[in-house]
């Protein structure tokens, strides 16, 4: 089995034999040396080598070892003299895969905007950052599952493909077999001829199927693609991405929050302590303060409100926020890095949000105005979970659905749930971009997924 570059550079330099494979990231020349970095992904540091100019065919060899150009290398692990390293490897034989020509190689050595690196996306994870985003991205993941199952939550694949729309906002996209092209202009498409029978759109959502097993199995958690055909083209959109979606059965508001506290913090120490070096260089290059931040979040109990007090504490403030504040907006960006930044100087938990800003299926609360949402707010990102109690009463959950325009008949299953069995139960949903972003401290969105998609955009 090949040895990483991550687990040579952690080898005793005791002139053992290694054979190291990856992509050169600079060379440099003198008389009697050439001197390579070289980078398998496996690490954000490089493994130096040193090729001896009395090597067989050395002229011929250095010329074809270019920026890019992806070797295999068998040498001496030795005692590194440079200061940037511990070790180096000194190669007897070097052997080449793929050349890359320096006149046409796009990642010369030299800093690239992100926005140029996106045009390239099938180039950029051989950057730095980029490589570094997708080493948290993986530990990440594996994070989550570690999480969730170490509490003996399942997991659950969700569709992709769905009939409903969970949020009731309509910003879907369409899935469809029909002849889009040939349609005639003045007619409405015959869905019962689609390849469902009808309506098919990609998922916003796997909240209202988690709950279906969560209503008989208990526990479960989704991590899966989602959809959103928003026409927003910001730093914070993604037409495509992650959600982590528990549910939670015989649960209330309360232990939702305290599993969503023991979520954010149980993530934040996974990745500091396994992701190092990768969050090291963030704190060196995008954010100086992310490691502070992070372990800002990890050592403070999350301070509870409710949206009223919230409110009342912005208007207090006399901040000239651009989003005028009253009581029932959606709090903005703008007003919940306000109370995390300057008021509580803390992440906070803020519940009990006014119905008519919230979806159908958030439990009501006694006062008949609210409901038992809640939201975790994080200093420089603002909101970075949003969650529930679940509505379990029939009649309540219906009367709900018609309120807010939907078609009770198209939630006929979900309603059933709370006819036969029917639990207390909660959860919450967190857009995994939106976590890498934070924990890499990463400004757009856009540069935490492997392809993006977004308005206009659906390249490669």
């Amino acid at each position: 089995m090949k040895i990483r570059i991550k687990d040579i550079l952690k080898l005793e330099p005791k002139s053992q034999t290694v054979t190291a494979y990856g992509w050169i990231r600079t060379k440099r020349e003198s008389k009697t040396f050439c001197f390579l970095e070289i980078n398998d992904g496996s690490t954000i540091k490089n493994l130096q080598i040193i090729l001896d100019s009395s090597a067989a065919g050395y002229k011929d060899l250095i010329l074809k070892l270019t920026t890019g150009t992806s070797i295999k290398t068998s040498g001496k692990v030795v005692v590194s003299p440079g200061k940037e390293q511990n070790i180096e490897l000194h190669a007897d034989t070097i052997h080449i895969y793929g050349g890359a020509d320096p006149d046409e190689y796009p990642l010369q050595k030299k800093r690239h905007s992100f926005e140029f690196l996106r045009e390239i996306a099938h180039l950029r994870p051989r950057t730095n950052t980029i490589g570094a985003v997708t080493r948290v991205r993986n530990k990440m993941s594996y994070a989550i599952h570690k999480f969730f199952q170490e509490r003996n939550f399942l997991y659950i694949n969700t569709p992709i493909i769905t009939a409903s729309d969970c949020e009731g906002a309509g910003e879907m996209f369409q899935v469809t077999t029909l002849p889009l092209d040939n349609m005639p202009a003045d007619k409405k498409p015959d869905y019962t001829n689609d390849f469902f029978g009808k309506k098919a759109f990609l998922t916003v959502s796997g909240q209202l199927e988690g709950e279906i097993y969560a209503s008989a199995l208990g526990d479960i958690y989704t991590f899966g693609p989602t959809f959103r055909a928003e026409h927003s083209n910001t730093k914070r959109h993604l037409s495509e991405f992650w959600m982590i979606e528990p549910e939670i059965a015989f649960c209330d508001i309360n232990g939702n929050m305290d599993i969503a506290e023991e979520f954010i913090k149980y993530i934040f120490v996974y990745i500091l302590e396994n992701c190092k070096d990768d969050i090291d260089f963030f704190n060196k290059w995008i954010d100086k303060d992310i490691i502070k931040t992070l372990n800002h979040v990890i050592e403070n109990d999350f301070v509870r409100i409710t949206y009223t007090e919230a409110i009342k504490k912005l208007e207090e403030s006399r901040e000239p926020f651009e989003f005028p504040v009253k009581w029932g907006i959606d709090l903005q960006s703008e007003h919940e890095k306000f109370l995390t930044e300057k008021i509580y100087k803390k992440p906070l938990i803020v519940t009990d949000y006014p119905k008519e800003i919230k979806s159908f299926y958030m439990k009501l609360n006694d006062d008949n105005k609210t409901v038992r949402a809640m939201d975790i707010l994080v200093p420089r990102l603002g909101e970075i979970i949003g969650g529930s109690e679940r509505e379990n009463d029939y009649n309540i959950l219906k009367n709900r659905i018609i309120e807010l325009g939907l078609n009770p008949d198209d939630y006929w299953w979900y309603l059933d749930l709370r006819r036969f069995g029917s639990v207390p139960h909660a959860g919450f949903g967190l857009g995994f971009e939106r976590l890498i972003q934070f924990v890499t401290g990463m400004k757009n969105i856009r540069d935490v997924i492997p392809f993006p998609r977004s308005f206009k955009n659906a390249e490669f």
